[in-house]
């Protein structure tokens, strides 16, 4: 199968050249790696360079986006940048982050889960962070779910779900609008991606309360945004954040922010998490 990936990258000159060189030592490689230099201040856009002109395959765009790192709309932005660039000629089209190193079977791999099984609408592994030297699970999720670091999608799934979301929660409504459209989310435990920065570790405040309006967003309503925020701040650590979470979502419903979703897919969104959690209760 042939993969397209695009990567966002703002800042990620310390990253980004383990990130390429483990996409490059691929068993199977990718026919197109789009890396979009979103405004970067460091040496990023040399380093991607020097890539380019090794290896015909992968390309380098530089964008203008908003300076404030806000997960969401930034990188999902400069994302359609890179993807605006292709042809349309893959079967695979993925969004990867720039702080990842990728085992060397990772696209082989995937391409067999989606080869297998026509309704694999969106296949991914997981990401693992150090600690002590050691390479551990990044548990802030199910493992139902795939990250948005690594996320890679059949290009047919990819055009029933509208593409991506620029908003925080796009990671998520993504899976949603794929089950909704009858794809599957397939998930491998035996792909562990190294994620060389935790997630949120350059997120503010602001990013913080945008979590509980991606709630909102996605018409969970309040009993299930109760619920996936406790949920999320327990994974975190930080019982402060379910108040920030619910702070988010009341601020989004009091100012009427527009949803990701349309009310059939709310329903259907809210009906798919009800049955998840009963299912695990059970």
């Amino acid at each position: 199968m042939n993969f397209s990936i695009v990567i966002p990258a703002h800042n990620e000159a310390v990253f980004i050249g383990q990130t390429i060189q483990s996409l490059i030592d691929q068993s199977l490689q990718p026919k197109k790696l789009i890396i979009v230099d979103d405004q970067s201040t460091d040496e990023t856009a040399g380093i991607i360079e020097k890539f380019s002109e090794k290896h015909a395959f992968v390309s380098l765009i530089k964008t203008i986006s908003s300076t404030e790192h806000l997960p969401g709309s930034k990188v999902v932005n400069a994302f359609f940048e890179g993807y605006s660039s292709l042809e349309g000629d893959f079967d695979i089209i993925c969004k990867f982050d720039a702080d990842l190193i990728f085992p060397k079977n990772y696209l082989e791999t995937i391409s067999r889960h989606f080869e297998a099984d026509p309704k694999v609408g969106m296949a991914g592994g997981f990401c693992h962070i150090e600690n002590n030297g050691q390479w551990i699970l990044e548990n802030l999720t199910g493992k139902d779910h795939i990250r948005g670091a690594l996320k890679a999608y059949r290009k047919e799934c990819f055009r029933d779900i509208g593409g991506l979301k620029p908003s925080m929660g796009w990671d998520t409504v993504d899976e949603l609008l794929a089950q909704f459209h009858g794809w599957k989310v397939f998930t491998d435990p035996s792909l562990q991606v190294k994620h060389l920065r935790p997630t949120g570790f350059t997120y503010n405040k602001s990013a913080k309360f945008k979590q509980g309006a991606a709630f909102y967003k996605l018409r969970y309503g309040l009993p299930i945004t109760l619920i996936a925020s406790g949920k999320l701040a327990f994974k975190k650590k930080s019982p402060a954040l379910l108040k920030d979470y619910i702070q988010g979502y009341l601020k989004a419903k009091k100012e009427k922010q527009p949803f990701l979703v349309s009310e059939e897919e709310g329903r259907f969104i809210r009906k798919l998490r009800w049955k998840k959690m009963r299912s695990k209760l059970l």
